[in-house]
């Protein structure tokens, strides 16, 4: 396995383009990241530098790009407001420690093999928790866009409406309110020369510059240059629950976020992305980001496309794109201190906007009534609780219900055959001969695929209300796997079949099955003359011992 998966140098041309394109769409956004998290501006830039930087060259994305995305700076920003809440002093500290954390977790996902599993949310679930978060960018950039201070929280920014309403500033909402237009609407003509994100920000930082007057608004203010200062981790054991709660947090949402975005290069590229991979990388790139004061960050589909559609095909863009990103840092920072509040207002409008999935929203009425009903509790829960409740409710109701159905499913196939049941398909005529010959005196209970432990409770109910009988033969041939519970509920079928004097026979035991009933010691209750291959077999033994006391 090469250290850098997916690098070569037959495309340089095409990756330095991509690279470069991607670090011009991915500059405004960091900045409106930065600023939004409540962490500065120049977190934002360190967040696209460091992540960006280090999933290229460990991820298993060949052409993706990484840095802040509008999730992950949902998360971060009430990470922020809760550690400096708890200690004004050390709170920020604390919180780039919760990035540094969220990274060794998510490189623990990646060597534990977790990648695949992480993309099996059900879709209502992302659908209603990216709609959320959307809705939550989007109230958050209310207060900025009307020239107030940025809420703390979704619930706030809902609750301070009336006052943006009634006391906005003009000044702040006409600026907000141009830039958000033009990110809207440019023509297609002048977005495939400069990115709309980019042109929003220098014309409305230009107008702000040349017409505000006296009319003062909010912007950056100072932004660092020169090389970021290593943040030193910082613990307490008091807060030490809510540092790794907040941490997976990112490291489950960072994780999810990136290989939805690394399935959309896959298929731009028709290539095939090494998950666990992806995980490692992006985890690495969140350490370093924490470790010098960055946002946390993930694969970002909008700078992933870019790059893909400017040329961009290997590692090599996504490294060269932060490298674009730190020669601006390094000479070009203070040119970013006046740039208002309110044109990033308005440049994360369209993020959030871009966000929530309108596309299911519109055939919301549709859907079932099932999938409906969840993807609006994980919305309101994602907004009005929190992220890692929504998604934790979201996915335990999603897979009660999915094993439910699976359940259901698999005792629907199960077939209880008797001479009187009419239900003998599948069988020869030899065996359809001798279970008639019993006269209901022998059952047949077959099974019919894997058997999991939702079904097992089910498992008796099949013989309930069935004519008194003296054999219970039970057919594996087509079942390939089992559970403990399974095993179990089979354990007590047997024993209860046992106390009331039924013979119990066990027909088609292949190695897997047999390996768990035998070291559970479910076989011991059965003789060995009992187990059987061939249901045929089973059936002329059962046959002959229940007529084995009748004279001839």
């Amino acid at each position: 396995m090469s250290l850098i998966h997916g690098l070569h140098f037959k495309n340089i041309r095409g990756d330095l383009l991509g690279g470069l394109t991607a670090a011009v769409v991915a500059l405004p956004l960091a900045l409106a990241f930065g600023v939004s998290s409540g962490a500065g501006a120049i977190a934002g830039l360190y967040g696209a530098i460091f992540v960006g930087l280090f999933a290229a060259l460990f991820g298993g994305t060949p052409s993706q790009v990484s840095g802040p995305t509008g999730p992950m700076t949902v998360v971060m920003a009430s990470v922020f407001t809760q550690f400096v809440a708890i200690d004004p002093q050390s709170g920020p500290l604390y919180a780039f420690t919760v990035v540094i954390m969220g990274g060794l977790l998510q490189m623990s996902f990646g060597l534990l093999k977790l990648g695949k599993y992480v993309t099996l949310v059900p879709f209502p679930v992302i659908s209603g928790f990216m709609t959320g978060i959307g809705l939550i960018i989007i109230l958050l950039e209310l207060g900025p866009m009307f020239g107030f201070p940025g809420a703390s929280s979704a619930e706030m920014a809902l609750r301070e409406v009336p006052l943006y309403l009634r006391e906005a500033d003009s000044a702040a909402l006409l600026l907000g309110s141009m830039t958000l237009a033009i990110v809207m609407f440019c023509p297609r003509k002048v977005s495939a020369i400069i990115p709309p994100t980019l042109l929003a920000l220098v014309i409305g930082t230009l107008i702000y510059q040349l017409f505000h007057g006296e009319r003062n608004l909010a912007v950056i203010g100072d932004i660092p240059t020169g090389l970021p200062a290593l943040v030193m981790p910082a613990f307490s054991m008091e807060i030490l629950s809510e540092m790794f709660l907040a941490a997976l947090m990112l490291a489950v949402l960072g994780s999810i976020d990136s290989l939805l975005t690394s399935l959309v290069a896959d298929n731009m590229t028709k290539s095939h992305h090494d998950s666990d991979r992806e995980l490692i990388g992006q985890g690495i790139g969140n350490v370093f980001a924490g470790m010098f004061g960055g946002l946390p960050g993930a694969g970002a589909t909008m700078r992933t496309v870019v790059n893909i559609k400017a040329g961009g095909s290997t590692p090599l863009a996504g490294a060269f794109h932060a490298v674009v990103l730190s020669g601006i840092l390094l000479g070009a920072a203070p040119l970013a201190e006046n740039i208002p509040h309110a044109v990033l207002a308005g440049i994360l409008l369209k993020v959030g906007l871009d966000i929530i999935d309108w596309r299911f929203l519109q055939r919301l009425h549709r859907a079932p009534l099932f999938v409906s009903g969840l993807m609006l509790l994980v919305l309101v829960l994602t907004v009005m609780v929190d992220l890692v409740t929504a998604v934790f409710v979201g996915v335990f109701i999603a897979n009660v219900v999915t094993v439910k159905r699976l359940s259901d499913n698999q005792l629907d196939s199960i077939r209880v055959i008797d001479s009187h049941a009419g239900n003998d398909e599948g069988l020869t005529e030899r065996e359809r001969q001798l279970l008639a010959e019993t006269k209901g005196r022998v059952v047949l209970y077959q099974f019919d695929g894997p058997i999991s432990y939702a079904a097992a409770k089910g498992l008796s109910t099949k013989l309930e209300g069935l004519r008194p009988h003296d054999a219970l033969l039970m057919d594996f041939s087509r079942v390939p796997l089992i559970d403990v519970s399974t095993a179990l509920a089979i354990e007590d079928m047997i024993l209860e079949a046992q106390q009331v004097g039924r013979d119990v026979h066990l027909i088609g035991l292949n190695p897997i099955v047999n390996d768990i009933l035998k070291r559970l010691r479910i076989l011991d209750l059965v003789p060995v003359n009992n187990c059987h291959k061939q249901r045929s077999k089973a059936l002329e033994m059962a046959h002959s011992m229940v007529f084995r006391d009748e004279p001839n």
